[in-house]
């Protein structure tokens, strides 16, 4: 096994092959594999001559409160069929964060095929999304007062622009390369977009979708982007505006927002509507992890309601499946972190100051507010004295993080 930097001369017909193999693609979508790499940095584990696992990350941001972070996105995960269970993705990814973390990376994400397995990297559970099926007709918002414009498939810059300036939230993230709006746009066959400019042209909200049905749907709703409350109330209108012919929608619940609030008699309406192709539900689901690369830079973002010192023991098992020349190894060790108006955190474990003891990936989790500590002690690696426990709980007050770009 080589893992080495992705060379798209060389190793592009077979990042295409062990796509098709994992269902990613399907022949004449190659255009969507060139679009999805374009900006991103991938690396590649030979295996007899041909790649056989393939690891794409792109540069973005993430909000932490009001700081941007640097981001490093893990798009895609993928191994071929000859190589299942020989670890290579586990390596792989462990070596992309591992040069992404070397290059400026603050902070890494990506989205889970199921619990647990990238814990082994040092991810930790990011926050629920909620969706929500609804009939269209059910809206309690005015009907629109102006109409859209059309986007197309041909419009993935402007899209891209927009959604580099949608509104940004606590866990929000941009991801840089605009190749990976254009292919989420070409994945979609029936996939069409309207929105609303500004007077200077420029496209300011809009919404992304497609439909099962044409005629009546379930239409998904894959991106609702907007800036203010006002343009995102707009894009409500617009939904119903479909509803003389669209009986179901399907969207991601934006995090301003109840959607039981904009929707009329919703437990009525589910309770008869519980059945077939038009069925009514709401879902929650935690998609994404997260893990901090570099301490410093997470804990100096941090702003806490009471002074707090303690002593923090770290342990980071991505160590395990990295090189042995990784530029960077993880971030096991002791230290102590002074928590107020300014945070910091400096090597070493002070004497006399209480102990948290913890992954990375719980400790994460605390720091980006998905779950207060009290609670990460019971369900996570995260183990501190009750009086720590209750003063940590007390000085971390966050938001849910949600991170409004899907990768």
């Amino acid at each position: 096994m080589f893992l080495r930097p992705y060379d798209p001369a060389r190793d592009f017909e077979d990042a295409c092959r062990i796509w098709k193999e994992v269902g990613w693609m399907e022949d004449g979508q190659e255009e969507i594999e060139k679009s999805f790499l374009d900006g991103s940095t991938a690396w590649a584990a030979e295996w007899n001559g041909h790649v056989e696992s393939l690891v794409t990350v792109a540069p973005g941001e993430m909000r932490y409160l009001d700081a941007d972070l640097r981001l490093a996105a893990v798009t895609g995960v993928v191994v071929g069929r000859v190589a299942r269970k020989q670890g290579l993705g586990m390596r792989l990814t462990a070596k992309a964060l591992a040069e992404a973390a070397a290059n400026g990376a603050q902070v890494g994400g990506l989205s889970i095929f199921d619990q647990g397995f990238y814990d082994k990297l040092g991810f930790g559970t990011g926050g629920y999304e909620h969706s929500f099926t609804f009939d269209p007709a059910d809206l309690t918002v005015p009907n629109p007062s102006r109409p859209p414009i059309r986007l197309t498939k041909d419009d993935w810059e402007r899209v891209h622009a927009a959604r580099r300036k949608g509104r940004r939230g606590h866990g929000s993230c941009i991801l840089h390369p605009a190749g990976l709006t254009r292919a989420d746009m070409l994945w979609e066959k029936k996939a069409f977009g309207l929105g609303y400019t500004n007077e200077d042209g420029e496209l300011t909200h809009f919404l992304w979708a497609s439909p099962k049905n044409v005629a009546h749907g379930p239409y998904t709703v894959w991106w609702l982007v907007y800036r203010n409350g006002a343009q995102l109330l707009e894009l409500f209108s617009l939904l119903k505006s479909w509803s003389d012919q669209v009986h179901t929608v399907e969207i991601g619940e934006p995090p301003e927002i109840q959607m039981q609030d904009l929707l009329r008699q919703p437990f009525r309406t589910r309770r008869t509507r519980r059945e077939g192709k038009h069925r009514l539900e709401s879902r929650a689901a935690a998609y994404y992890q997260w893990r901090i690369l570099d301490l410093p830079a997470c804990i100096a973002s941090m702003r806490v309601s009471a002074p707090l010192r303690f002593a923090l023991h770290l342990h980071d098992p991505i160590g395990r499946y990295l090189p042995e020349n990784a530029p960077w190894r993880g971030l096991t060790g002791e230290y102590t972190l002074s928590l107020g108006e300014t945070c910091t955190v400096h090597p070493g474990g002070e004497t006399g100051l209480p102990v948290l003891e913890a992954s990375v990936g719980a400790f994460t989790r605390w720091w980006l507010g998905v779950l207060p500590a009290s609670s990460l002690a019971l369900t996570d690696d995260f183990q501190a004295p009750p009086a720590l426990l209750s003063a940590l709980d007390e000085a971390l007050c966050l938001p849910q993080p949600h991170p409004r770009w899907e990768f």
